[in-house]
């Protein structure tokens, strides 16, 4: 069982920086591919990015890809999204998700894949 706690959302002017922190508890933090995915209003839940197990490679959707950047520390079961240059379409709920694999080079986009997820944290972009 993994239960993850996000922070770091608020309110900011487009443009602008956020980091999100998503922390995990358990001692098998490093057995699970991290995610990060939002839900926009009146939309469907949709993939942001995701990091393998031991954080070599990353994977971003085309809508944030160069403006934002997820990172994770196993040593502080911790995964990080930085998001710069927001755009008021980035105004959604984002969460964090984990998935156990075994594989350390594999990460999925779906959101079905995973197994545990976060309550998420409010992110409100300004025009």
């Amino acid at each position: 069982q993994v239960q993850l706690v996000e922070s770091g959302g608020g309110l900011v002017q487009a443009g602008g920086s956020l980091r999100l922190s998503c922390a995990a508890s358990g001692r098998t933090f490093s057995s699970y591919a991290m995610g990060w995915f939002r839900q926009g209003p009146g939309k469907a839940r949709e993939f942001v990015a995701a990091i393998t197990r031991s954080g070599s490679s990353t994977y971003y959707a085309d809508s944030v890809k160069g403006r934002f950047a997820i990172s994770r520390d196993n040593a502080k079961n911790t995964v990080y999204l930085q998001m710069n240059s927001l755009k008021p379409e980035d105004t959604a709920v984002y969460y964090c998700a984990a998935e156990r694999l075994s594989s350390t080079i594999v990460v999925h986009t779906r959101d079905g894949q995973y197994d545990y997820w976060g309550q998420g944290t409010q992110v409100t972009v300004s025009s």
